[in-house]
């Protein structure tokens, strides 16, 4: 009898730390609302379902201008693009943005987010778009990766490539809290990581105090369920991925013309990495901008907008 009823204590104690555990989850959790038509109703621009789900995007120009595709960063939306985006559209270009599956306010998706994703909605937001024409493809931070890939695979498709402060995949091991959902879960509700990751956006500029919405504006993503599984899922795909360095060497090969621009400040991508880049493609041209971070289209936009408009108008 005493052993009966020690183990239904211990059965009622366990489960009611259980339910705490679940109840304080879902009190801290900040990812309560659902991605579906009423929020997107909150969202500029326009939505399309292609094959891996629904993806949110923006124009900018004329729509007889040349199109000119901004792929953004690894966690941060397509209005990380701000000021080039609307720059281009005003000089005649069709500027195309669009936010990553994961991220935004393009679908949470069940599947590897891996560059093979990212590439295929890139070129599928293209056919749904009717651009047949060859494009020209910018890649800032993370979506150097991206693009890297997505020129590699459908070389046909990209006239120019120009790379912002780029970050490739070069292979990374995942953190500890990275290694499983669960774990990953904890860090983000339980440890802080959402206010991190969103306080983190900071440290991409020089001078975050002349953007002080910055942090505002990333977080509501972080509200939709399944953005932090999609981050982490991310990754998870960028760890097991190969080295990117041949796919570079075969663009590099290409005759298509590179813009490489790069904040002699970043803290994120150092400008020392801009060396061995710029050795790997020597015909690029390459445009240092002082006084910028890991964003110098935001912290310099003058600078950068003009250099890259000249280098499109060249070509």
């Amino acid at each position: 009898m005493l052993r009966w009823r020690t183990f239904r204590w211990i059965l009622a104690t366990t489960l009611m730390i259980a339910v705490a555990a679940f109840t304080t989850f879902r009190l801290n959790d900040p990812e309560r609302r659902d991605l579906d038509d009423a929020a997107r109703r909150e969202a500029p621009g326009r939505f399309v379902r292609l094959e891996d789900g629904v993806t949110h995007y923006e124009v900018a120009g004329p729509d007889t201008g040349r199109v000119v595709v901004l792929a953004a960063a690894f966690s941060v939306p397509a209005y990380l693009s701000d000021s080039l985006f609307q720059r281009l559209g005003r000089a005649g270009f069709r500027a195309v943005r669009f936010d990553y599956y994961g991220r935004g306010w393009s679908d949470r998706i069940h599947g590897p987010y891996d560059l093979d994703l990212f590439a295929r909605q890139l070129t599928g937001l293209l056919d749904s778009l009717h651009v047949t024409e060859p494009i020209d493809l910018a890649g800032l931070s993370f979506g150097a990766a991206i693009v890297t890939h997505a020129a590699d695979r459908h070389p046909d498709r990209v006239r120019s490539l120009v790379y912002v402060d780029p970050v490739f995949n070069t292979g990374r091991q995942l953190a500890p809290e990275e290694r499983s959902s669960r774990a990953w879960a904890w860090h983000m509700v339980f440890r802080g990581g959402t206010n991190e990751m969103a306080e983190g956006q900071t440290y991409d500029l020089l001078h975050p105090e002349r953007h002080p919405d910055w942090v505002t504006r990333y977080r509501p993503q972080q509200a939709f369920r399944g953005t932090r599984r999609a981050l982490r899922e991310t990754r998870a795909a960028i760890a097991v991925a190969p080295h990117q360095r041949a796919q570079l060497a075969r663009l590099a090969a290409h005759p298509r013309p590179v813009l490489i621009v790069w904040g002699r400040q970043d803290q994120v991508a150092p400008f020392s990495a801009s060396v061995s880049l710029r050795a790997s493609m020597p015909r690029a041209l390459f445009v240092p901008v002082d006084s910028a971070g890991h964003l110098p289209h935001l912290e310099q936009p003058d600078t950068v907008a003009d250099a890259v408009i000249a280098f499109l108008s060249a070509r």
